[in-house]
């Protein structure tokens, strides 16, 4: 069996994990990012009707000051997201089934129009539509030291799950060249997949950016 490597950062890279071997693959977490929370002055809710976050690790790094926008309908970007602010005490929560740019017409088609982001400090393009979005940065992935051990894991025929550009540049940074013809991408979006370089087995990206869609690509490869 092909071993998949999943680069995303902890405690995403443990959930993708446990999807990966209930599908009976051999799964291995390598992160290259670690999410770190920002000091940062959260406006008043009231110049807002609408609460999104596109990353479960806003939910988790903002810290007490997400509580002053509870009484506010919430948005996650996916389900895990969502289930992040249930947990953390929003009862308005809507889950989105695509990328940010869904989510925002979502938000839209809600009848919303001013919006506060709780995001990362790198965030993926998204079209607002008639949104007034107001973005503020809670937390930055750092990046972690280069490992020996990825290296090392990447053994021939395997799988790198790639979940951003920011991790298909990293990547690419990392792995020498003559090792990428027998390894196999499989990258949340396009532009993820380009921003590994080139030289690899093989390149592909589902057609929507989930990890679900992510798992079945690499499952495919193993078959």
């Amino acid at each position: 069996m092909r071993r998949l490597l999943i680069l995303r950062p902890e405690p995403a890279a443990g959930r993708t994990a446990e999807r990966a071997r209930a599908l009976g693959l051999d799964a291995h977490v390598h992160p290259l990012f670690a999410p770190q929370p920002m000091d940062w002055a959260p406006p008043v809710p009231e110049d807002f009707d609408a609460l999104l976050l596109t990353s479960a690790n806003g939910v988790a790094l903002a810290g007490p000051a997400l509580d002053h926008y509870r009484a506010l309908p919430a948005y996650g970007v996916g389900a895990t997201t969502a289930q992040a602010l249930t947990q953390a005490g929003f009862a308005d929560v809507t889950a989105g089934t695509g990328d940010g740019s869904a989510i925002a017409a979502q938000i839209a088609a809600d009848g919303h129009r001013r919006v506060l982001h709780l995001a990362g400090t790198t965030v993926a393009p998204m079209e607002a539509g008639p949104l007034e979005i107001s973005r503020i940065a809670v937390y930055s992935m750092a990046s972690l030291p280069d490992n020996p051990a990825l290296l090392d894991a990447a053994a021939p025929g395997s799988i790198l799950l790639i979940h951003s550009p920011r991790a298909g540049e990293r990547l690419s940074a990392q792995m020498p060249q003559a090792q990428r013809a027998t390894l196999h991408i499989v990258a949340i979006s396009p532009v993820a997949l380009a921003a590994c370089g080139e030289g690899w087995a093989s390149g592909n990206a589902p057609a929507q950016p989930r990890d679900e869609e992510m798992l079945a690509l690499a499952r495919r490869l193993c078959e």
